[in-house]
Parts: structure tokens; sequence; C-alpha cells
């Protein structure tokens, strides 16, 4: 009896690892991770002879390499000095040609501080008209003052290549330039046009509702294919004009919705928990950002702000 449990129990223990074997053998493994990308890269724009996107971190910025120079964008720099230094590097990598031109996309720190190792280098820092009046007053010691400042639209010749700068309006900032490369159809827009995503809370904080949609139909309205933007777009892709037509379409559908909320007296509230805009949920940060979009649309159709 006592040799027949036994054997009864040693049965049960040998079925019972065998299906622990089986299910592990045909579980599915969990996938691996991402893998982290390096602090910083440099790439060349595919179909183009000389123009270069340089990220670091959660930011980038173009730069246009010819043989009388370099234009350069964004130093990209905020809290961070290393930054401009090795993007200084980098284009020291791909060509010995002097850092001619160094263009401020807006005002805000984040994409324009740390230009010294340009202005070190020989460059002449150009913005818009409102950026330097804004940081003439400011006076960040990380931020050097623009040298030269655009209105509505300069020319940049140089080697060969031709930059437009553009300035379509206020958006995200007062100050917004677009680089424009006419013969590779390229813009390099930074923070008022995000790439198949609702704009976060920062970059409508202080913005300006209504002149960003005129704003987008004016780039809309230049003859280009491809929007190099100011942070990554998502795996790394660059902009196209459906991206924008799909961030004007949101825009001006939040601002219709908003306008008939605040016409009801429900700025801000209830206006930021209703208003919701089913067609536009599959844009990335939809659920964390469509709140902060009604808040902003709100002071503007009900407060004048």
């Amino acid at each position: 009896m006592h040799n027949s449990k036994l054997a009864t129990g040693l049965i049960a223990a040998v079925t019972i690892s065998l299906s622990g074997f089986a299910q592990a053998q045909t579980q599915t493994p969990a996938p691996a991770p991402a893998p982290t990308p390096p602090l910083f890269a440099t790439t060349k724009v595919e179909g183009t002879d000389n123009v270069y996107v340089f990220r670091y971190g959660n930011h980038q910025s173009m730069f246009v390499v010819t043989p009388a120079g370099v234009i350069a964008s964004d130093p990209i720099s905020y809290g961070r000095p290393q930054a401009a230094v090795t993007y200084v590097a980098e284009i020291k990598k791909i060509t010995d040609k002097p850092i001619k031109y160094l263009v401020y996309s807006h005002h805000h720190y984040d994409h324009i501080a740390g230009g010294k190792p340009f202005k070190d280098a020989g460059a002449v820092v150009v913005a818009h008209r409102k950026a330097k009046e804004r940081l003439a007053v400011l006076k960040n010691p990380d931020v050097v003052l623009p040298d030269q400042v655009v209105d509505g639209k300069r020319t940049i010749k140089l080697g060969g290549t031709t930059v437009d700068l553009v300035f379509t309006g206020r958006n995200h900032s007062d100050s917004s330039l677009v680089m424009f490369l006419p013969k590779e159809k390229i813009i390099f827009a930074v923070d008022f046009n995000s790439l198949g995503a609702v704009p976060s809370r920062l970059a409508i904080n202080d913005s300006y509702p209504v002149e960003w949609e005129a704003s987008l139909k004016k780039t809309l309205a230049l003859d280009w294919e491809r929007q190099i933007p100011g942070h990554p777009g998502p795996g790394g892709r660059l902009g196209t004009k459906k991206d924008m037509e799909q961030q004007l379409a949101f825009m001006t559908d939040l601002s219709t919705e908003v306008k008939k909320a605040s016409d009801a007296g429900k700025c801000f509230d209830p206006a930021t928990k209703e208003v919701r805009l089913p067609q536009h949920a599959t844009l990335q940060g939809y659920e964390q950002n469509i709140e902060w979009s009604t808040h902003r649309w709100c002071g503007y159709w009900g407060r004048g702000i």
C-alpha cells in the first residue's frame, strides 16, 4: 500500500512538472525592450546632397552644407551646453567650411540656448525681429542675441543653395520663422506643427489660437513636401503636408466646438470636460492634451485672451 501511494505521488509530480514545462514552451516570450537611442545623431536627409538633421535628446535642428559655408539652425542646448559643442563638432566632421549663419526658429530657450560655440566659429545669428526684442529684454546669458533680424521674409543664398526665412504669422509663438529650401522642397518648422499628435500643454500655453490656424494655411501654401520638425517625429520620420493638414483640421474643429461652448457660457468649465473631438481621437496625446487645448481656446473665445 505504501509503495502504491509513493508511485502514485511520483507519477502526479512528474505529470505536473511536464505540464508546467509544456506551458513554458508554448508561452510567447515577452518582447524585448526597444533599444535606447544614442544621445545624439547626425543624419543626412534622404534624397538630398547637403541637408542634415542633428538630434540631441528629444530636440533636433537642420543644417545645410554648401561649398561656401554652412547654414545652421537652433543650438538646442538649454541646460546642456555640451549639445552645442557636439553640434559644431558634428558639422566639422562633414565639412571644413565655416559656419556662416545660425538661424533661430523662434525665441524659446529650449531651442535657441547655447549659441556661443556657433558665434565663436564666426556665425551670423539671424532671428525674427520679435525674437530679438524679447531676448534683449530677458538678457539670458546662455542665449546669444541675434545680429540680424527678419520681418516678413529674407532669402539667404550661399554656395549655390537658397534658403528662404519666412514669417507665416503668429502661432505657437510670435517669432516663428520657417526655413524653406525651395529646390529640395523641405521646410524646418518648429513647435507649431505636431506630427500626428495633439499639441502639448507647453505648445499651446501662450499661443495665438485663430492666428495659428492662419499660420498653418500660409505654411501649407509654400511649395514643400517634407518637414524637419524641432522634435523627432514618430519613428524619427519627417513630416508631410498631410500632417499639417491634420493639425489644421483639429484646430479648426476645436475652435468651432469651443466657440459654441463659450456662447453657451460654458468656458472654462464645464467646457474643458465636455468638449471632445472623437474624429481626432486617434491623434497621439489626444486624451492627455484635449483639455489643455480646450482651455486655451476657451481663453480666446470666452475671455478674449
